[in-house]
């Protein structure tokens, strides 16, 4: 697992990314890899993986996100789904590393924090998108995690809002992520069989 961050650059996330070889023919990242970078989210209805979200007509839009796309390659698509709740748990934990007086609700492939919007009324503000998929090749994931929460359509938090310094929650989750997956690939090669 190969992991590279695209810093200093801005990239619009429009679903277009999530397609087979792009960390490859875009990056120079070759093989399962996770590829990480800033811009925002402008995913319309007609590009919705999610058939769910399609059929609700609930196209994606953010001012900013960071995004992470994952690429894995001769694995099966539950492996994927498996796969892309280890790196929403990872997120949660550096987030929580960074915050610890945050609680961090994960449910599915979501992030939320429960925030207090009047007096003894709460609400919850998704943090995350995420979606896995599988292309003729190989299977992946785009999870986006909210930098900015101005102008979502639905109630969202932020990294900015979580005072939360983006480069660094980026190189630290890409880095927890490529130990996750390095120590469970090291993990398989150590057991003996048992009968």
């Amino acid at each position: 697992m190969k992991g590279k961050y695209i810093k200093g650059k801005s990239i619009t996330y429009d679903g277009t990314q999530l397609r087979s070889h792009y960390a490859f023919t875009e990056h120079d990242v070759q093989g399962d890899s996770v590829v990480a970078f800033r811009g925002p989210c402008r995913v319309g209805v007609d590009d919705l993986v999610d058939l769910e979200d399609r059929k609700k007509r609930a196209a994606i839009y953010s001012e900013e996100m960071a995004h992470f796309i994952v690429e894995l390659f001769g694995r099966g698509l539950d492996l994927t789904l498996a796969v892309q709740r280890l790196l929403l748990c990872v997120i949660k934990d550096v987030i929580e590393e960074l915050k610890p007086e945050l609680f961090i609700n994960r449910r599915g492939d979501d992030l939320y924090i429960e925030v207090e919007v009047d007096e003894g009324e709460e609400e919850n503000r998704k943090l995350t998108v995420s979606v896995a998929t599988a292309s003729p090749v190989s299977t992946l994931i785009h999870t986006g995690i909210n930098i900015s929460s101005r102008n979502t359509p639905v109630p969202t938090l932020g990294l900015d809002d979580l005072e939360i310094p983006v480069d660094d929650f980026i190189l630290k989750v890409l880095q927890g992520f490529v130990n996750e997956i390095k120590g469970m690939e090291l993990a398989r090669c150590k057991v003996r069989a048992v009968t």
